[in-house]
């Protein structure tokens, strides 16, 4: 390897001497006794200088550190090398163990049961009249109960139901509750199979779930998938329009147009969830259930009365903007802002208004549009309630508590709020 020099005086070529002319030197004069004896520079036996010393150490320095840059990703390439074989080796070793416990055979015949079990529960729905359409739904009840969503059956009374043993008949709209989007169908068919209900507060982020329905009119269709996330709310329906009471369960079963109102179901065969949407006009990995423990209640009183009962404010909840926060001293993640509140209704009457914070239901603060109003509509009707709010009052952020007197929903209300 080529190395630079020093400097350039150690490496100049040495000057010629020109022969002298002059007469002879005279001898040098005798060393004296004891004094230090003189070296040349080039002298070999001449000691270091504190120069070389310095020099020696840069250069072992250099040294080490070519070393160190040299061999360290070696020693930690191979101590990362080792833990990650021990790793995949211990998970080869658990895996080895317990694969016939748990085999893939186990996932397809679990498929290949729930099929069989919950297939004949499920029907594909024709409505014709003034908005045509086919969907899906899940008999409830051998009696001929079929729950659906609204959306499948919205202005028609009555649909055509094809039964998975491919018979034919008809069924009439029950009822609906368009504020989570379900409907209840009856069919005079007889010899039906009903599906089971199952508790979705039971299923965990992870645990397998199975979607039947008919995608794109293709019966007896089944996908698997797991639970993703619970308690999805403010997601749009296919008009954009979010219904401030619902709730999901997402999944990444696959679901598209058809599927709307057919069974989501557990490992044991049970309705979890009823399959309503997706994100965008087709699958795309992720798909959203209206949970058993809602679309159970509504079906429930649908069943009973024909409409779900609800106590209701007469306002328009959203989550609280940033700025409207600060105007009014708020912490984060406190209080409902109101955006609307209607005219000759309980919040009307009860002195709310519009850019009102609700800060507390009947004691119980709140900040999530959805859960307060699940609260209001979960009141007893004609129950008196207190009410904190947070308003901008005479430029001044103000704080007071009114009451109000819940009433009952008009079946026919516009399903906002």
């Amino acid at each position: 390897m080529h190395q630079e020099p020093d400097s350039p005086n150690e490496i100049s070529a040495p000057s010629a001497v020109p022969p002298s002319t002059s007469a002879p030197a005279e001898p040098a004069a005798t060393q004296e006794a004891g004094a230090a004896p003189q070296y040349s520079a080039s002298d070999p036996n001449a000691p270091a200088t504190q120069q070389d010393l310095n020099r020696l150490r840069r250069l072992l320095w250099v040294f080490g550190l070519l070393l160190a840059v040299l061999i360290t990703p070696s020693i930690v390439g191979r101590i990362q090398y080792a833990i990650t074989a021990a790793k995949e080796r211990a998970m080869y070793d658990v895996a080895s163990e317990l694969k016939g416990e748990y085999s893939l055979n186990s996932i397809s015949n679990a498929s290949r049961l729930l099929a069989n079990y919950v297939g004949p529960s499920v029907v594909n729905l024709h409505s014709h009249g003034s908005r045509q359409g086919e969907g899906s739904g899940v008999i409830v009840d051998a009696e001929g109960y079929i729950i659906t969503n609204f959306h499948v059956v919205e202005r028609v009374r009555s649909v055509e139901v094809l039964l998975s043993d491919e018979r034919r008949g008809t069924a009439t709209v029950v009822g609906a509750d368009p504020l989570v989007d379900l409907a209840v169908l009856k069919t005079e068919m007889d010899d039906l199979t009903a599906a089971e209900w199952g508790d979705s507060d039971a299923l965990d982020v992870g645990e397998m779930v199975w979607a039947l329905g008919s995608p794109f009119g293709f019966e007896k269709s089944i996908t698997f998938g797991i639970v993703s996330a619970k308690e999805r709310r403010g997601i749009p329906d296919s008009r954009g329009l979010r219904r401030i009471h619902q709730e999901f369960l997402q999944t990444d079963a696959a679901v598209n147009p058809g599927n709307s109102g057919g069974p989501l179901v557990n490992a044991d065969g049970e309705v979890v969830g009823i399959n309503t949407a997706i994100i965008g006009p087709s699958f795309r990995g992720i798909s959203f259930s209206i949970p058993s423990s809602i679309a159970r209640k509504s079906y429930e009183q649908i069943r009973e009365q024909g409409w779900v009962e609800r106590a209701y404010l007469g306002v328009q909840p959203v989550e609280v903007p940033d700025e409207v926060a600060q105007l009014l001293d708020l912490g984060r993640d406190q209080g409902v802002y109101l955006v609307e509140v209607r005219a000759d209704t309980p919040a009307d009457d009860a002195g709310l208004r519009v850019h009102d914070v609700i800060l507390s239901w009947d004691g119980i603060p709140y900040s999530d549009p959805t859960l307060l109003s699940r609260a209001i509509a979960g009141t007893p009707i004609g129950t008196e309630v207190p009410v904190e709010i947070a308003r901008f009052l005479r430029g001044q952020p103000t704080r007071k508590t009114l009451t109000v007197k819940v009433a009952t929903r008009p079946p026919d209300m516009v399903p906002r709020n």
